[in-house]
């Protein structure tokens, strides 16, 4: 549901949630990008420019996927530093940072550039669960992302994993060893969100992320209003006015109601609570995309199965934490090995790439026997991914640029040359509406009656104007053959 909002629906509350007092509010980034002209038609950067607009006071925050920016792949350095500028130009004042395998030199390119645009870079630890996963190695990781010039650290629990006393003492840890404020993102799959963030609040953590009521529980974050309600009191109680939160609230809660449950926006096995996850380490997204894929193929039955299959198959492609890209690429070949019943004999172009190296270095070795069963005896890269790729800013192709309206649109397109195409044709066709009034369809209609009239109104004008032809023979004298016939009737009496 959170993706499938249009803009038109935020814009009535974003004023009175820039009263409440946050840290931030995210609004961009993410999948949200991908949603806008996928499914939404709506431009995602017009979108930041009319928040803005009515959000003066709170800072306006998105979800930057390091070099993969907002799509699923590795993209040029000049892509990267592009978007970070226009971005910011837009409206954005916090870049959180992360990337998937928490490879810092994936993120270094867009960090470098928040900080030279002057804005707050949110270094990011995608947090999960493995033997290679200790406390040490996420100070290692934050430790690099301090040196990079962030302003904060991130510690992102995208599956819901973080349990209240590992969670006490990661953040006791980085407050100790790298000085930076903690930013806590949690989710409530399994059930401990809360009890993670009372006990962070009692580790030194700086900020805690949450959700109004209506959305909130289940694959999304803790209540916004519960928080406060639990921490009045404490040390740290943020002071929010409560009858605020109830009234933004009610606005979502009207909002879900009235348009979003009657069309099956939200599976319900989102919102539950699912303690199955410290097994399957599966994150709310990546679940629904799984019950998808097996709608599909009419196997939705079988995801137990899957559920199980997906830590295998993390363990062998070495413990990438299940966020995006990563998520989706280890949970497809899970699908693949359960659904074909021979485990990696279909094996994606994706996996295959990030087997090679090109989206960065795992955190711990590939399966041995794995990687042979994908990649045969080629050699994965060591360099920094991004480091192969061509600059792509200036490679859009001639049927494209008619479309190309700003700097904004090129990054769309080289983004999402897939889809983009389409999207600038509808909004092309609703600007045309907009000065007419009249829907394009209706306009083509219009515009062949127009042809056919004038076609017509030239034909009769035509007709006008032509004057009507007679035969004429030439004067010449009386012909001898009437001479005969006179003579002839005058012999006869005639």
């Amino acid at each position: 549901m959170a993706t499938r909002m249009r803009t038109e629906s935020m814009l009535p509350i974003a004023e009175k949630m820039d009263h409440v007092g946050f840290f931030s509010m995210e609004v961009w980034g993410g999948a949200t990008f991908d949603v806008c002209i996928r499914y939404l038609a709506e431009d995602p950067w017009e979108r930041i420019r009319q928040l803005k607009r009515r959000i003066k006071r709170t800072p306006l925050q998105m979800l930057l996927r390091g070099q993969n920016v907002v799509g699923y792949r590795n993209y040029p350095d000049d892509v990267v530093i592009k978007f970070v500028e226009k971005a910011a130009e837009n409206g954005i004042d916090i870049f959180r940072v992360f990337d998937a395998l928490n490879d810092v030199r994936n993120m270094e390119v867009a960090i470098k550039t928040v900080k030279k645009v002057g804005r707050h870079a949110q270094g990011t630890i995608c947090y999960t669960i493995s033997p290679v996963h200790t406390i040490e190695y996420y100070v290692d990781v934050a430790k690099k992302l301090a040196w990079l010039g962030c302003d904060s650290i991130c510690i992102k629990d995208m599956a819901g994993m973080l349990a209240p006393q590992p969670a006490y003492e990661l953040i006791t840890a980085l407050k100790r060893e790298v000085g930076l404020p903690v930013h806590l993102h949690c989710h409530c799959t399994s059930g401990m969100a809360m009890m993670t963030y009372l006990r962070a609040c009692e580790a030194g953590v700086d900020i805690i992320d949450a959700a109004f009521s209506p959305l909130a529980w289940g694959t999304s974050q803790p209540p916004v209003e519960s928080i406060v309600a639990a921490l009045k009191g404490t040390p740290y109680d943020p002071g929010f006015d409560m009858t605020l939160l109830q009234e933004i609230a009610e606005y979502f809660r009207e909002l879900r109601e009235k348009y979003y449950d009657p069309l099956g926006l939200i599976d319900p096995k989102a919102e539950r609570v699912d303690p199955s996850i410290m097994v399957h380490q599966i994150p709310g997204g990546m679940f629904s995309n799984l019950i998808e894929q097996l709608r599909e193929q009419n196997a939705v039955h079988r995801l137990r199965e899957v559920l199980e299959e997906v830590p295998r198959v993390r363990k062998e492609l070495g413990y990438p934490p299940l966020v995006t890209p990563s998520s989706q690429l280890v949970g497809i070949q899970a699908v693949l090995n359960v659904l074909s019943g021979k485990r990696y004999s279909i094996v994606p172009k994706e996996v295959r790439d990030y087997v090679k190296g090109f989206y960065g270095q795992p955190p711990a070795p590939i399966d041995e026997e794995v990687k042979r069963l994908i990649i045969g005896d080629e050699e994965p890269i060591t360099c920094r991914p991004a480091d192969l790729l061509e600059p792509a800013l200036d490679k859009i192709p001639e049927d494209v640029k008619p479309y190309i309206e700003s700097e904004e649109d090129m990054l769309t397109y080289v983004l999402f040359p897939a889809i983009a195409p389409e999207f600038f044709k509808k909004r092309k066709a609703k600007k045309e509406e907009a000065k007419t009034g009249v829907p394009p369809e209706r306009l083509a209609e219009l515009e062949q009656v127009a042809a056919v009239s004038a076609a017509v109104a030239a034909y009769i004008t035509s007709l006008r104007e032509v004057k009507a032809l007679t035969l004429q023979r030439a004067k010449r004298g009386i012909s001898p053959w009437v001479l005969a016939g006179r003579q002839s009737l005058a012999e006869h009496g005639g």
